[in-house]
């Protein structure tokens, strides 16, 4: 049988933690960010978890 192959673009994207849990960074924070006030800025540098409505999804995109 053929291996499964993992998705290049999720595997730029999401690490998994110990725990099983899956990180994910923000998104606005590339460009335009004169308009954005520090507070934001601040809160976009932190890593975030995905929804769990999208675990499985992302689980298969990465061949767990």
């Amino acid at each position: 049988m053929p291996k499964m192959k993992t998705n290049s673009g999720a595997k730029k994207r999401f690490t998994l933690t110990g725990t099983g849990k899956i990180k994910r960074k923000h998104a606005f924070h590339s460009h335009i960010l004169t308009k954005k006030s520090n507070k934001r800025k601040r809160g976009l540098v932190k890593t975030g978890l995905i929804d769990v409505s999208n675990h499985k999804q992302v689980l298969a995109m990465l061949g767990k």
